[in-house]
């Protein structure tokens, strides 16, 4: 094939180009020029609010921004379908995208997002779902008692509640004195009071974040898996009880547990509240029910992460330096006051998210 020349390559550009495309081309260009002047003004005031000179603004640039948007991102509409110019397109893409953010966008930093999260709008999602929070309630109550019941009649119903890794030498048949030492750090190695916290914590969030992702299923797993994770519970209040040291179990597991159950609670309800939604939507449909519970929902499960990075603290160090029955007592319970004064009397004039 014959190499193309300098003259037939010149040839070939001064070729004049079908009427269509030069027609398309034209009214390209004129699209272009008739709102490149409001297109100019957007970019001007995006790029002042953008770098924070807001009080450069005039009244009438603020006033003019959200009509200037809306032209903005109808020029976008109408050159996707028509323009011929790549680059036109590009430009407007990127300029509505800012511009959106400047219009629709969240003006509130992470710091003041943080202080009205924390300021009452996680209280007011937890008490919008109190019926969902009850329900979550009763499943783990009831899964204790079961937990208790089976093993009290069966004590190989224990190796099947508590897992290998969890249970160590807190079996049925353990002397008292043996179960008294995994309680007070008087145990060394991996089967110690230490292994066993890790381990509680790490099955604690497990289950927080599996009730919460199964609600869509209309709650009905996270409820199942509610009693399932509190037999667990039940079954080694059992063994404890039946050596005398219910108390100490109990004072044992308030440091850190009542923070984390806590959190397991407020995930189950908040997974029971978006299958709640989707069971009984009302009058919306499923898919807006299923999206207006899954926002309160997602908010609560914010929360529940620090209330799990809480209680890792409290068992990393509180856990670890109060040693006596009476002072884990005290610690478990100012937590669970707290936790309960924040969610059911603080924020209480915060405006509470409806269903």
């Amino acid at each position: 094939m014959k190499a193309p020349t300098l003259s037939s390559l010149f040839g070939r550009r001064e070729v004049a180009p079908p009427p269509d495309i030069a027609a398309a081309a034209l009214r390209s260009d004129r699209f272009r020029l008739e709102r490149e002047n409001e297109w100019r003004r957007l970019e001007e005031i995006v790029s002042r609010m953008e770098s924070g000179r807001l009080r450069k603004l005039s009244d009438e640039d603020v006033l003019a921004l959200p009509a200037l948007y809306r032209t903005a991102a109808s020029s976008l509409s109408i050159a996707r379908e028509t323009t011929l110019d790549a680059a036109t397109l590009a430009y407007l893409e990127g300029l509505v995208q800012r511009a959106w953010f400047q219009v629709y966008g969240p003006r509130t930093s992470f710091v003041g997002w943080l202080r009205g999260f924390l300021g009452g709008e996680w209280s007011a999602s937890v008490r919008a779902m109190g019926p969902d929070v009850l329900i979550a309630l009763a499943a783990m109550i009831a899964g204790t008692i079961v937990g208790w019941l089976l093993v009290s009649s069966d004590s190989q119903w224990y190796h099947a509640l508590v897992p290998p890794g969890m249970a160590g030498d807190r079996s049925p048949g353990a002397s008292p004195e043996a179960l008294r030492a995994t309680l007070f750090g008087e145990q060394q190695g991996t089967t110690g009071l230490s292994a066993f916290a890790a381990y509680l914590f790490s099955n604690n969030a497990q289950v927080s974040i599996l009730a919460f992702a199964l609600g869509f299923a209309f709650g009905v797993p996270s409820i199942l898996l509610l009693i399932h994770n509190m037999a667990l519970l039940g079954a080694m209040l059992w063994l404890y009880h039946d050596a005398g040291l219910t108390l100490d179990l109990i004072a044992w597991l308030s440091v850190h547990g009542t923070t984390e159950l806590f959190a397991i609670l407020l995930a189950g309800g908040a997974g029971i509240h978006i299958g709640r939604a989707m069971a009984f939507p009302g009058n919306r449909s499923i898919m807006t029910a299923a999206a207006e519970s899954g926002r309160r929902a997602a908010q609560v499960m914010t929360g529940v992460v620090l209330m799990l990075i809480v209680a890792a603290f409290l068992e990393g160090f509180a856990r670890q330096l109060i040693n006596e029955t009476p002072g884990r007592l005290i610690v478990g319970s100012f937590m669970l006051v707290l936790w309960l004064t924040y969610f059911y009397a603080f924020g209480r004039r915060t405006k509470d998210s409806g269903d």
